[in-house]
């Protein structure tokens, strides 16, 4: 149960009579109808067909159901609107009053002459009861201020007489579900809905003996603290089971890349020895003029290195293992580039229209946009990762395609194919946000260079245990999605 069915419930049993026990020494509200049987004399009779069905219940037979003018004076204020000054008597606008307290977050002055040229509408007084009736309608709030005086779309409802209705109490039972039913069911306006003073004077509203109605506004008094309490706490709960899901997405990926989601197993070798060995491979290639020798990146220090990993994992540079391609965007005004296009041109829209695995793009180029930038089209089964304006968003291309200048393509070099698994590095980059925002230069938007991303780090393990760590984070995570729509 949510804090405002918690506290509806309270008021609706306030209203009912079912919230505190009845006393027959306390009497009746017979005596408090007989003492305001002058005023109501002097009322005139309903002009509307009103809906009283939200207030279709039994009352105790020591109560009396009564019309909302039969137990309060009516101020209504429905002039012109006042001229605003600096400083003076404080306007109470429909803005100052919520449910249950004022706010003076927002302050108008009338002067001290419109104030008094206002007295023959009658005077709001500390003590008074408050209503909003249109933009928001239904508000009710006691007035605790010495000198004021109310704008439009508010009413103040005061006692005829002392000791006949607890203001109090009755702000409590105007904030009932079934006070406000009544608001519901009888108002005007779409957009802005609002009541009409002439048919509010006719609400129902019940009426209990006096010592009782100070026992009820005692009650809940009593209780509002601890629903107070019990928001403070539900609110905490609302916003752990929001982010749970989340989290928990976030710490399995994080257990996935330190090598504590699976065990390790000795029988599947190391990373180390297998990239040693391509290392060895590799020189041997340079050296017989088969493929260019590159930039060196630079050493791995210790400081570097943000947790430890299982001794059969190793640390490597994106540089190292990956081609990092970045994309681009041809001139949208030159239709030779665009018209007839056969070649898919990836965007962050893709991914939107159909996830993260990439079978299709809706945008496509033509080879003549391409020039002789054949390498842009990267090949399937690569990780496509965005480290500008939607930073950190990635997606896992299933065909050969292009992207935009957004999307940076990991293509994994030819010969370290042996120790990569794609699936595993896709998984990787989910984690990496943000170091792109702590890394990223900051312009006009976040922007992480192909060098920068390129001195990443990556924790490496044996290719059969990043098969076992993907599959396991594929068992995991439907259930992280099921707890999101739970």
């Amino acid at each position: 149960m949510t804090p405002k069915d918690l506290k509806n419930s309270i008021l609706q049993l306030a209203i009912q009579g079912k919230l505190v026990e009845q006393r027959a020494e306390e009497g009746t509200a017979e005596e408090l109808h007989l003492k305001l049987t002058p005023y109501i004399t002097k009322l005139g009779p309903c002009k509307h067909e009103l809906d009283y069905s939200s207030m279709d219940f039994e009352v105790p037979s020591s109560w009396k159901m009564m019309r909302l003018n039969e137990i309060v004076n009516f101020i209504d204020y429905r002039g012109k609107t006042p001229t605003k000054v600096s400083e003076g008597v404080f306007l109470i606008t429909a803005s100052n009053i919520k449910n249950g307290y004022m706010d003076y977050t927002r302050k108008e002055y009338i002067s001290l002459s419109e104030y008094e040229g206002r007295k023959n509408r009658g005077i709001t007084k500390k003590g008074d009861l408050l209503f909003t009736t249109e933009a928001p309608m239904g508000n009710a709030a006691l007035c605790d201020l010495e000198i004021s005086s109310c704008g439009q779309r508010i009413i103040t409802f005061q006692q005829y007489e002392e000791n006949t209705i607890d203001l109090t109490l009755l702000m409590y039972f105007i904030l009932s579900p079934s006070f406000q039913g009544q608001l519901s069911d009888n108002c005007t306006g779409t957009t802005a809905k609002g009541i009409k003073a002439e048919k509010l004077k006719h609400f129902l509203i019940p009426l209990p003996p006096l010592a009782e109605q100070k026992r009820i506004v005692a009650k809940i008094e009593e209780i509002l603290p601890l629903i107070d309490r019990y928001e403070k706490a539900w609110t905490r709960l609302e916003a752990f089971n929001r982010r749970f899901p989340g989290d928990l997405q976030k710490s399995i990926l994080q257990l996935a890349i330190q090598g504590k989601l699976v065990e390790q197993r000795a029988e599947e070798g190391t990373a180390e020895e297998l990239y040693r060995e391509i290392q060895r491979e590799k020189q041997a290639l340079i050296r017989a003029g088969k493929i260019k020798k590159e930039k060196a990146l630079p050493e791995i220090s210790e400081e570097e290195i943000p947790f430890e990993i299982p001794e059969g994992w190793i640390w490597v540079r994106l540089g190292e293992v990956f081609n990092i391609i970045n994309g681009f965007t041809p001139l949208k005004s030159n239709p030779e580039f665009w018209e007839n296009g056969d070649i898919p041109w990836f965007t962050i829209d893709d991914v939107h229209r159909q996830g993260r695995f990439i079978s299709k793009t809706e945008k496509f180029i033509t080879r003549k946009a391409l020039s002789k930038n054949t390498e842009r089209i990267v090949p399937p089964e690569t990780v496509l990762l965005c480290c500008t304006a939607s930073v950190g968003e990635y997606a896992y291309t299933k065909i050969p395609l292009t992207t935009n200048q957004q999307f940076n393509a990991l293509v994994v070099k030819e010969i370290y194919k042996p120790v990569i698994f794609p699936l595993y590095i896709y998984m990787f980059v989910q984690t990496l946000k943000a170091t792109i925002l702590q890394k990223a230069g900051k312009t006009t938007f976040n922007f992480l260079s192909v060098g920068k991303l390129s001195e990443f780090l990556i924790p490496l393990p044996p290719l059969a245990e990043q098969k076992r760590i993907v599959a396991k984070i594929e068992e995991l995570l439907p259930l992280c999605e099921r707890l999101k729509l739970n």
